[in-house]
C-alpha cells in the first residue's frame, strides 16, 4: 500500500531531547519534594500533555493558575537545558523532510508540547524551513492527551488525508497507543533513546530517517 501523508511527533522522534525532559523533570521533581525512575517517566509521562502529568504528580485536582505556574516552571528549566546544546534535529529528519517537501507528500507535527514550547522551537529550529507554524497541531488545552487519538485525528484533518492514508512517526507508548487508535495506515516507532518497545516489536522500528522506505509514498 503506498501513503500520501506523513504526521511526526516531534519530542523525542523529530526532536530527540528526551534526555533533557528527563533531566528537567529531576530538577523540578527535587525543588517539589517528589522521585519518579526513567521508566516511570517514560511510563507516565512521555506523550502525554502537562495537565495530565501535573495531576498525577501531585495525586489531586490542580486549578488552571497551579497548572500553568508548573508549567512554565518545568519548560523552563527544559528551555534553558535545550539552550546549553547544539539542538540538532533527529539523525536523517532534514534528508526525509527535505524528501517530503519535494514530492509534495502533506505532513505536519502533532505534539503534546505547549504553546510556550512550539513557539522556542520555532524560534531556536529550523523548522519554518518545512512546516507551517499555523498547521502544527499541539497542546492548546483542549485537546484530550495521547493516548486519545484526538491529537492526530486532528492532524489527519489538517494534511487532508484519511487515516489509512497516513503514517505517523512516534517514540512515546502513550503517542503509539494514540496513533493506532486514530487508525493509522502505518506506524513507525522512532526508538531514539533505547527504550523498551517489546509490546512494538510487530511495527518498523528506526533509529534513524534514512532507514524509512520512500517508495512506500504516493507521489
Amino acid at each position: 500500500m503506498l501513503f500520501s501523508g506523513v504526521i511526526f511527533d516531534f519530542n523525542g522522534t523529530l526532536f530527540w531531547d528526551t534526555k533533557l525532559h528527563n533531566k528537567a523533570w529531576d530538577i523540578f521533581l527535587t525543588r517539589h519534594d517528589l522521585l519518579l525512575s526513567d521508566e516511570d517517566k517514560f511510563l507516565k509521562m512521555h506523550g502525554k500533555n502537562n495537565k495530565d502529568i501535573f495531576c498525577s504528580l501531585f495525586s489531586k485536582s490542580l486549578t488552571e493558575e497551579e497548572i500553568q505556574k508548573y508549567i512554565l516552571e518545568k519548560e523552563g528549566l527544559y528551555q534553558e537545558l535545550c539552550l546549553q546544546t547544539e539542538m540538532p534535529l533527529a539523525p536523517g529528519a532534514i534528508n526525509f523532510l527535505d524528501f517530503l517537501k519535494e514530492k509534495n507528500i502533506p505532513f505536519t507535527i502533532a505534539t503534546a508540547s505547549g504553546i510556550e514550547n512550539l513557539d522556542f522551537y520555532f524560534e531556536h529550529l529550523p523548522l519554518t524551513r518545512w512546516f507551517d507554524y499555523d498547521k502544527v497541531v499541539y497542546n492548546n488545552g483542549k485537546i484530550k492527551g495521547k493516548p486519545d487519538p484526538q491529537i492526530y485525528r486532528m492532524a489527519m484533518s489538517v494534511i487532508g488525508k484519511n487515516p489509512e492514508n497516513v503514517i505517523i512517526f512516534e517514540d512515546a507508548i502513550a503517542g503509539l497507543q494514540a496513533a493506532k487508535n486514530a487508525d493509522a495506515g502505518k506506524i513507525i516507532v522512532v526508538n531514539s533513546n533505547d527504550d523498551d518497545y517489546r509490546d512494538w516489536i510487530d511495527y518498523q522500528i528506526i533509529k534513524n530517517f534514512d532507514e524509512v522506505n520512500r517508495t512506500q509514498f504516493a507521489y
